[in-house]
């Protein structure tokens, strides 16, 4: 079973399983496959995490999460005057830090692949160079965007046909340089994008346009394989992603302050219910805010007590079941993350479990394309706090553990997991959403675990999110009716409603029955061209 954002490459996982591959080999095909179909977030220009647990029951995590260019500095998006400069955090080329998923694809196939690595390229070099219909998602965006691609030569070269109309639907969208950049790294491997022609060009157009990575950055760049991060929930055990993503503890903090309360006998989002999960968001995304980062940069992270049962229990303790705490930054002394990322799951027949999140941040990254290159450039140089010392109630963090340094890797929201039962795996998720990633993943565990939903529900569920700062519960439009949202604001909390374009992540999932071991795909409906398939 292969569940991802774009049919063509759900497809392309599917085959490689047909053809003998595991979920590790579907996984990196799909991936290759979803940077011609999904540009909004598919890449190799962005980065990522990838969490495996294996058949005979290892379990591992790839870190390729992109990293801070050499000359990169904490103070780096403040202006003359010493004050937050937004554009140049959020947008262009100072904004682009160093892409990890090729490294990141090619780690995870040396330790746990089987198939040759050509074979699970090939797919996606067939898609860019042969050409994909444009689909009405991908025309809606295309005119959304079509000024920024205007404003850089390279992506108005591979987002516009020959360089100067915009595409229509229906109209046949062939990537040359893209195919050709997947050939030198199908033919040469990691230094087919890290040395060589593709980072000559990723360089150059860097220097020409005030960037920052260098081919130096690019050669030095690795992937990290790291050991999972474990918890567990009402009998479930969790399985995921460790930092630098704040996913794994986030999610574990959560889950373990839930684990106090019958929340189903509160009745499914109930003020009850939902004034619990709030209350619990805010606490975990306050100890995200205090203590993570990167781990090589921050090695004293009191992971082990932020997933304990005992630290969960100390934050419950301070839990009103009928009053809104306040989330206040003075007390830390000391940017919001974009909603496009995508993930995807793979399970194979022999029970091998593999998810993955990855992301150029923004919808379409930064929107530059170095010129003959054919792939976008993430920002994900966003995810770093940018004002040193300065947190406030907006939701712009200043903690010390997330500040930029070179070489640094950016806190991160994604949060792919694995539950099991009885050693097996049971629950594949993940989803995009900038920081709402970690509430969609537990909304979707809880809605399976305590409210017995079967996946399909659960994903489609309307969910709600708490950030700590701001201080403001949203609530996705229809999620409550008007008597739960008035009793909510009567508990003190400040609610609002996402309008209907502005839907909370787009999980996909896959859940394999323990009894049978058959397997259930499910691509959230929010997402218009998801897909899930098997054979």
């Amino acid at each position: 079973m292969v569940v991802s954002a774009h049919p063509l490459a759900t497809s392309a996982g599917v085959q490689v399983l047909r053809d003998g591959g595991n979920a590790v080999d579907a996984a990196i095909a799909t991936g290759f496959a979803l940077a011609v179909t999904y540009p909004a977030a598919g890449n190799i220009g962005g980065g990522g995490f990838l969490v495996a647990v294996m058949k005979d029951g290892r379990t591992t995590a790839f870190d390729f999460r992109e990293t801070a260019p050499a000359a990169a500095h904490a103070r780096m998006f403040l202006d003359s005057a010493g004050a937050y400069a937004e554009d140049r955090h959020h947008e262009g080329w100072t904004s682009v830090g160093v892409p990890g998923t090729v490294a990141g694809f090619f780690a995870a196939h040396a330790k746990l692949g089987r198939l040759p690595m050509r074979r699970l390229i090939d797919p996606a070099i067939g898609l860019a160079s042969k050409g994909i219909t444009v689909s009405w998602a991908l025309y809606d965006d295309f005119v959304e965007l079509d000024d920024e691609f205007l404003r850089h030569p390279g992506t108005a070269a591979a987002f516009r046909k020959k360089g100067k109309e915009p595409y229509q639907p229906g109209d046949l969208w062939k990537q040359p340089d893209l195919a050709a950049t997947l050939r030198r790294i199908r033919d040469k491997g990691e230094a087919g994008f890290y040395r060589g022609t593709t980072a000559r060009r990723l360089a150059e157009a860097m220097r020409a346009n005030g960037g920052l990575i260098t081919e130096e950055d690019l050669a030095a760049y690795r992937a990290k394989e790291r050991p999972v991060l474990r918890g567990s929930y009402r009998g479930a055990e969790i399985v995921t992603m460790p930092p630098p993503s704040s996913g794994g503890i986030t999610l574990i903090t959560m889950l373990n302050i839930l684990e106090g309360y019958d929340l189903a006998s509160a009745g499914w989002h109930s003020a009850g219910h939902l004034h619990l999960l709030a209350e619990s968001m805010r606490r975990a995304y306050a100890d995200r805010a205090r203590h993570l980062g990167d781990p090589e940069a921050n090695p004293g992270m009191p992971v082990d007590l932020l997933v304990s049962k005992e630290h969960a229990a100390r934050l419950r303790g301070g839990i009103d079941p009928a009053r809104a705490s306040r989330s206040d930054p003075v007390r830390f002394n000391d940017p919001p993350e974009s909603v496009e990322t995508t993930h995807y799951c793979v399970v194979d027949a022999e029970g091998n479990a593999v998810v993955v999140t990855y992301t150029l941040e923004d919808s379409y990254g930064s929107k530059i394309v170095a010129p003959g290159t054919g792939f976008l450039l993430n920002n994900e140089m966003g995810d770093f706090n940018p004002v040193p010392g300065r947190t406030d109630t907006t939701g712009l963090i200043g903690t010390p553990p997330n500040l930029v340094a070179p070489g640094r890797r950016m806190l991160s929201s994604m949060t792919p997991t694995i539950l099991l039962r009885d050693g097996a795996p049971w629950l594949l998720i993940g989803s995009p959403g900038g920081r709402t990633i970690i509430t969609t993943v537990l909304q979707v565990v809880v809605n399976m675990v305590d409210f017995r939903m079967d996946l399909a529900e659960a994903i489609a569920a309307p969910r709600i999110h708490h950030q700590w700062l701001p201080d403001v519960l949203r609530i996705e439009k229809y999620g409550v009716p008007p008597e739960t949202a008035e009793r909510l604001a009567s508990f003190g909390h400040r609610v609002t409603f996402r309008g209907s374009s502005r839907e909370q992540g787009r999980a996909m999932g896959i859940v394999i029955d323990p009894a049978t071991a058959i397997r259930q795909g499910v691509a959230d409906p929010r997402q218009p061209e998801g897909s899930a398939a098997g054979y």
